[in-house]
């Protein structure tokens, strides 16, 4: 293929892109909440909408995200440092209500702290985080800050991604 072809596709899929950002935006945030949301039309908070910034769709400084953040802070922070992958009451996943935090988001909480410049926070988050670690340093899926107990999938690699990540 010429290279004239190549700069042909390269902006008609730059073009598709673009679009779907655009429709994110406008059907995936919500103005009352001041936040993303799970799905287009939902009031739900997903964690998944952490990696927003992460991923560079928006800038951790853009105002939506700062939004989304402070939504997530509010319904899904337990404990202070451990994020609830989503909402599970009256979720239709089927699964029951009540999970522990999932442990891979509580690492992107604590970097998205970091690129907004709250240093000791971040590092303060990333600190107890690491200190769930069992004794040969591995982590579970979930986490319950009830009972201090790690919950499902033994050893995760999620958790330890988002520990790399983060570090």
């Amino acid at each position: 293929m010429k290279a004239e072809g190549l700069n042909d596709s390269a902006r008609r899929w730059r073009e598709i892109a673009d679009e779907i950002h655009a429709e994110i935006c406008e059907r995936g945030f919500d103005r009352d909440l001041k936040s993303f949301v799970q799905a287009y039309g939902s009031k739900r908070l997903d964690a998944s909408l952490l990696m927003i910034p992460l991923v560079g769709f928006l800038p951790a400084a853009d105002p939506r995200i700062r939004g989304t953040l402070r939504a997530i802070e509010e319904r899904l922070l337990t404990d202070g440092e451990f994020v609830l992958r989503y909402e599970t009451e009256n979720a239709s996943d089927g699964l029951p209500a009540g999970e522990g935090a999932f442990l891979a988001c509580s690492f992107c909480s604590s970097t998205i702290t970091y690129c907004r410049a709250r240093y000791a926070e971040a590092r303060k988050l990333f600190d107890r985080l690491l200190s769930r670690c069992n004794d040969v340093g591995l982590l579970a899926e979930e986490f319950d800050p009830l009972t201090g107990r790690m919950l499902g999938n033994f050893p995760q690699a999620d958790s330890h991604v988002g520990l790399i990540n983060c570090a």
